[in-house]
């Protein structure tokens, strides 16, 4: 093995620890200020990720957008809207509970599925890759023409996001100085 394999290995195990760490930390902060943070750690691991995989265009616009641009829009709905309140558990499950563990049981079911398909060799397949693949040219034709739609959707839906962030943070203002409606 040479050193730059040990290379590899030892920044693919960080990137691992770090984005598992990252993760934990996502939903085990109370506060969602902190939670937001380790959220960008996570990115960011996942963007090293991606370098590893020569990916490095999708490594860049991981940081770029994900972690700077909708994280930085986050951290400010977050601030202004507050985060230094706590919301007292109600006792028993809620629904975003039970979705919660819908959605990681499907997950879990996927998970298995796949590795039984790679085990059973029936994920190898010998499609052709072009050279370009995965280019910005060819990422930006695609998001141009076929995904134009839905590109300008998700843009829309932040938007709205960012909105009902302010609207939020306004009304919690003005209940905290008592005015009324």
């Amino acid at each position: 093995m040479s050193a730059g394999n040990i290379l590899v290995w030892i920044v693919w195990f960080a990137a691992a620890v770090g984005c598992i760490g990252s993760a934990l930390a996502v939903v085990a902060f109370r506060n969602a200020l902190f939670s937001a943070l380790a959220l960008i750690g996570n990115l960011i691991s996942l963007a090293v990720f991606y370098l590893l995989l020569s990916a490095e265009f999708v490594a860049a616009a991981q940081v770029l957008i994900y972690a700077g641009a909708v994280m930085v829009m986050f951290l400010f709905v977050i601030a202004y809207v507050g985060w230094d309140k706590d919301i007292a558990w109600t006792g028993g499950p809620s629904w975003q509970t039970l979705g919660g563990v819908v959605a990681a049981a499907a997950l879990l079911t996927e998970l298995l599925v796949v590795i039984a398909l790679g085990a059973s060799n029936e994920l190898a397949h010998s499609n052709h890759v072009s050279a370009d693949f995965g280019s910005p040219a060819s990422i930006g034709r695609l998001f141009m023409s076929n995904h134009l739609l839905a590109f300008e959707v998700i843009s829309v839906v932040l938007l709205v996001a960012a909105i009902g962030g302010v609207i939020l943070g306004a009304q919690k203002r003005r209940d905290r100085k008592g005015v009324k409606r």
